[in-house]
């Protein structure tokens, strides 16, 4: 089963695949102010709560997607991140599932007993284009980490990964498109291509989203945002290897729930 888990909410800008941020549109139509960094009071301890019973209301073995409103390592939650950390020590039934574009503030952001890592953890860093994966994928190559994985999103251009999947230390590759009106173009035979490289590499693959514009086949297709994970599932295309995937295989993972429908102004 999978939950989102957002214990803070809000960003900053720091790339080329930024440009247009779900959360950033989504706070815009209720004229908030996405870069203003704060706490979700109500959210925070969510994965420690318990029900009447004195039963975890999340279940054992559940994955939860952690901070997709925000990044989990945005310096602001400097003050909160070790009670996070601590939270997820003790749900370590459960795999917290997190996906950065700052991998360069990790190492002095671990908590003191992670060692090389807590093994309910699986980190991933966001490669929209090569100079972003250049920049990213090595620092993500040289952390104490368990679990590493790549997250082509939204997909800008032609990636080369082979350097790093060669290495045997990264887990999982997952590419998507961008969405909504002032989406940038998902081209499928890029997508394709990095699929080529995680087959050749057996590294596992997959395609979360189209993003909503898909350019296929020299065909430009215009898919609602409800639709694209649907239509990336129905293409078929990703590889996954069972033994060693588990239950990182959600493909759900992916989704932006909190952004499956921005209101119109």
């Amino acid at each position: 089963m999978r939950y989102n888990w957002n214990p803070w909410h809000g960003c900053h800008k720091k790339s080329a695949g930024c440009l247009h941020c779900y959360v950033f549109a989504i706070d815009g139509v209720y004229e908030k102010d996405a870069s203003q960094v704060h706490l979700v009071k109500t959210k925070f301890e969510m994965p420690i709560k318990r029900n009447r019973q004195h039963q975890w209301v999340i279940p054992s073995g559940s994955s939860i997607a952690t901070c997709f409103t925000s990044d989990f390592f945005v310096e602001e939650a400097d003050v909160w991140r070790p009670k996070a950390w601590e939270m997820m020590a003790i749900r370590n039934d459960c795999l917290f599932f997190i996906i950065t574009k700052r991998p360069e503030r990790i190492a002095n952001t671990l908590p003191d007993n992670w060692n090389d890592g807590y093994d309910n953890v699986f980190i991933n860093v966001t490669a929209e284009n090569q100079a972003m994966a250049d920049e990213r994928i090595p620092i993500l190559l040289n952390l104490p980490l368990k679990m590493r994985g790549i997250a082509v999103a939204p997909i800008l251009e032609a990636v080369d990964l082979r350097s790093y999947l060669k290495t045997g230390n990264i887990q999982a590759v997952s590419v998507g498109g961008e969405s909504y009106r002032n989406a940038r173009i998902t081209r499928y035979e890029e997508v394709l291509d990095i699929r080529q490289q995680c087959m050749d590499y057996q590294v596992n693959f997959t395609f979360h989203q189209t993003g909503s514009k898909l350019l296929k086949d020299g065909k430009l297709y215009h898919i609602p945002h409800h639709c694209e994970y649907e239509q990336a599932r129905k293409a078929d295309i990703d590889f996954l290897q069972p033994k060693v995937w588990h239950h990182i295989a959600e493909r759900d993972l992916w989704s932006d729930d909190d952004a499956t429908n921005i209101p119109k102004k």
